[in-house]
């Protein structure tokens, strides 16, 4: 493959797998990869992301450009952020049982799920016989990847007979290994102190599993023949075997080589050698020897090397030796038959044509497996799924808002009010009503102006009827959640749903187009706002500022409403003082959602009262605000969930949620209105731009055909479904784009068009 077209689009990928020096055959594997990769291809920058299983213990080398604890799951979440901000193009993960955390390692799969960049996964175990938690984390790596590389044929034949797969998203690259001339075994024997001996060799960490015991009971009749054989076994025991047992197996080992009085002919390297030195051990061997038991093994990196540096190899007919050392290659003998690997032992070692005849021919397949024929397969491959990536808008089209349209909403609603979740664009009734959905739709009712009067009515009075009954006196707040029966969950809602509540009841005093339902809205909000005064959350304290904010437009002079705008602004403010650091202008050390209500609050509470001040703090949070919320291609990024609970830390990209983007649009209205700074309505047309599809996946939110909306963009696509929230987010921004287009006729700028 021609190196430049390789890396004409290619710059930078993120690599994930244990590495050097971590102990183990997957972290030799991984930094050979990285090796191999750079040598190849010296313009690509390889991020690598190291595995730690013991954080602090390994001295990592600069290549490594940040590690991840194996249990820690935020690190993860924190990993994907890295790797989205880093410019890499695509990842690649080096997928071992054992290594990632969670169970059976789903761990890797919430670091996946929180990127949007083309996967290539390459599995070093394909089970046939997973348990449920391994079937799980194997078939969420083949529905995120775009690629799939295997090291044996039969891994193809498992990917699609057991899990399903797609054969085309599947490509066997054989292990890599050394490329290094072909050599006499006696050369490289005095380094070792092994003149004048034939050599048989294994080498790996050191386990139950690989079946050392079967040589060393076939090494009698091996001396018997050849006196000067010696059974080097190389390599330290597995660290996960040390930890529970020592070095325990390694003296069973040693006793079983005394016992069949071979103690002199067995030999053991405890070592973890490092390459080079590995593949001199190797190249000083006669014959390799790989009498592993486990017959479903698909991979092992120690066959390939032995073949790559041209050995005479005797193995036990597990898969992968069946598929490299075939067609005359190697020998192959059954399972624990201690005679016949005596046997095929003392021929080749009878026989130096033979032998010699047999690495040749290894050596001739070891050439099309070197560590640069795997680079430029793997390169291949990468190139392939990012060109198969759906390409991003270029120049923007003109933004079209979207007409409000309450046929969702209808479709969600019945006589007791707004149903609350969806499957796909169905009620899903199991999960009932909340005053949250209702408070926003009561709000929706008096915000469309193109709905027709009856309509109008209607739904109005279903609304508001929810939010009436919801009160419950004897506690003074309102219940929440309701069963489909009408039956209550609750007692009390939490302190946000009766903020919203509030909120709802001033916007319907002050927009309400009925006499009837203003008077209402009136007589609701002097008989329960009082309850804001016990509001201790912040957002919670800024919906019941923004209900009062309405109250006091509709009723100048209102003695509650302004009591409670006074109230609150002097205690957010505090809470700004006490959280702000030179690169963090908020009122928390951690962001949530509706961020965008806390800064919006202000301004409103702050032109309600006359003080500037006030004022001047909702425009530089919600300024900061915005700047968190922007992906490096300058459009509109929700911040994601997962962000929720980090302290001091930037905001994660996913899942991104429709009410983030409606909180942001009305505070940027918020802002205009009070400054007539063009810069917040760009901002808010930025934020409407994403329903339409500006946004980190290009996918549009906004079902225009009846104006639902998906409820979330999440690093593989849309979630689907279409509840309550979702809608009417997107319809209260669209109300509110309409409204500032009449205040600033320039609204239809910068987006994409949606037919």
């Amino acid at each position: 493959m021609n190196q430049a077209v390789a890396l004409d689009g290619i710059k930078r990928i993120a690599l994930i797998g244990n590495f050097l020096p971590r102990k183990c055959g997957l972290a030799t594997f991984t930094t050979d990869t990285y090796n191999a990769m750079i040598s190849r291809f010296p313009d690509l920058s390889v991020d690598v992301y190291a595995m730690d299983d013991h954080v602090g213990r390994y001295d990592y080398p600069a290549a490594v450009t940040g590690t991840i604890p194996q249990q820690d799951r935020s690190a993860y979440l924190e990993t994907a952020r890295k790797i989205e901000e880093s410019g890499a193009q695509a990842i690649w993960v080096q997928h071992e049982y054992g290594i990632y955390g969670g169970a059976a390692g789903e761990h890797i799969l919430a670091l996946l799920d929180r990127t949007t960049l083309p996967l290539i996964v390459t599995l070093h175990t394909v089970l046939e016989k997973p348990s449920a938690d391994e079937r799980s984390v194997m078939e969420g790596l083949l529905r995120r990847a775009s690629k799939v590389i295997v090291m044996a044929e039969r891994g193809v034949d498992i990917l699609t007979r057991v899990y399903g797969a797609n054969p085309r998203s599947i490509v066997m690259i054989p292990h890599g290994v050394p490329d290094r001339e072909f050599a006499d075994p006696d050369s490289f024997k005095p380094r070792f102190g092994w003149e004048g001996r034939k050599i048989i060799l294994t080498f790996g960490l050191l386990a139950p599993g690989k079946g050392i015991e079967t040589v060393i009971e076939a090494m009698p009749e091996v001396v018997g023949q050849h006196p000067d054989a010696m059974y080097v076994v190389l390599g330290a025991t597995h660290p996960n075997l040390v930890a529970h047992e020592g070095e325990r197996y390694r003296d069973s080992l040693r006793a079983l080589a005394s016992e069949k009085g071979v103690g002199d002919n067995v030999a053991f390297i405890d070592a973890f050698v490092e390459h080079d030195e590995l593949i001199d051990y190797l190249q000083a061997a006669d014959l390799y020897v790989t009498p592993y038991l486990n017959p479903a093994q698909i991979t092992s990196g120690t066959l390939s090397y032995a073949v790559g540096v041209g050995k005479a190899v005797i193995s036990t007919p597990y898969v992968h030796a069946t598929e490299i050392l075939g067609d005359g290659h190697g020998v192959l003998v059954d399972f624990r038959d201690v005679g016949a690997f005596a046997r095929e032992i003392n021929n080749l070692l009878g026989s130096e044509r033979n032998r010699t005849r047999l690495s040749q021919r290894a050596y001739e397949r070891g050439r099309t497996m070197t560590w640069s024929r795997l680079a430029e397969r793997a390169m291949s491959e990468i190139a392939s799924i990012i060109d198969g990536r759906p390409q991003r808008i270029g120049a923007p089209a003109p933004i079209n808002p979207l007409a409000p349209d309450i046929a969702a909403v209808e479709r969600m609603s019945d006589s007791t009010g707004m149903l609350q979740h969806s499957i796909y664009s169905v009620p899903d009734r199991r999960h009932g009503y909340c005053i949250d959905d209702n408070a926003r739709a009561l709000i929706l009712m008096s915000a469309i102006d193109t709905l027709d009067e009856a309509t109008r009515d209607k739904w109005t009075t279903v609304y508001a009827s929810f939010v009436q009954y919801a009160w419950n006196p004897e506690k003074r707040r309102f219940r929440n959640f309701m069963n489909f029966d009408r039956t209550w969950c609750e007692e009390t809602g939490s302190e946000d749903s009766n903020g919203r509540a509030l909120w709802a009841l001033g916007v319907t005093a002050r927009d309400a187009r009925t006499r009837k339902h203003r008077d209402w809205a009136t007589m609701m909000f002097d008989m329960t706002a009082s309850l804001a005064f016990d509001l201790g959350s912040p957002r919670a304290q800024s919906f019941a500022m923004l209900g009062a904010a309405a109250m006091l437009e509709a009723s100048p002079g209102h003695q509650l409403a302004h009591a409670i705008l006074s109230r609150f602004p002097d205690e957010h403010m505090a809470l700004l003082d006490t959280a702000r650091r030179p690169d963090w202008v908020w009122f928390e050390v951690v962001l949530a959602y509706d961020n965008a209500r806390l800064p919006e609050a202000l301004i409103r509470a702050g032109k309600a009262l006359g003080r500037p001040e006030v004022v001047e703090t909702g425009l530089e949070t919600l300024d900061w605000i915005i700047s968190q919320q922007k992906s490096p291609e300058g459009r509109f990024r929700a911040v994601g969930s997962e962000s929720f609970g980090r302290a001091y830390e930037a905001p994660l990209p996913f899942d991104q949620q429709p009410l983030e983007a409606q909180a942001t649009i009305e505070a940027c209205c918020a802002a205009y209105s009070a400054t007539r700074d063009e810069k917040w309505r760009i901002e808010a047309e930025r934020a409407y731009g994403w329903y339409l599809g500006l946004n980190d996946l290009d996918l549009p939110l906004a079902s225009v055909d009846d104006g639902g909306c998906f409820d979330g963009l999440m690093p593989t696509g849309l979630n689907r479904n279409q509840g309550a929230e979702s809608i009417l987010a997107l319809q209260l921004s669209s109300c509110a784009i309409s409204g500032l287009s009449k205040v600033a006729p320039s609204v239809a700028g910068t987006g994409r068009a949606v037919a």
